[in-house]
């Protein structure tokens, strides 16, 4: 079975500075989108603790940081970095179609957190 992608053209990749993110709503979702140097990631903006906006987090390597009180995710996966945390993120696959980063919403994925609750 295929997989049907639906790409949103997004914005200029030029707007999302290195190593920082930035705010989208697609799809009645608020997606942080950021830009990894010579990559864009996007996953969902609001963390799972206290609705911080990880489009403000710090980014490192590829996770990032909630400004609110330190949660990290890996952008890759949207799991947690710490193993003790018990959610993950959705990811969306993105890509870059003359110089415009395009996000594909309905391609989002999340990895199981193994969390039974």
């Amino acid at each position: 079975m295929t997989a049907t992608m639906s790409w949103t053209r997004v914005t200029a990749a030029e707007n999302v500075p290195l190593r920082e993110g930035r705010l989208v709503r697609l799809g009645g979702r608020e997606i942080a989108l950021f830009n990894l140097g010579g990559r864009y990631a996007a996953i969902d903006n609001e963390c799972p603790h206290q609705g911080g906006p990880l489009c403000d987090g710090i980014v490192s390597g590829t996770a990032v940081v909630c400004p609110l009180h330190g949660w990290k995710f890996d952008l890759d996966t949207g799991g947690p970095v710490r193993a003790s945390l018990p959610t993950c993120l959705t990811t969306y696959p993105t890509r870059v179609e003359d110089g415009v980063i395009c996000v594909d919403v309905a391609g989002g994925s999340r990895i199981d957190s193994g969390d039974p609750n």
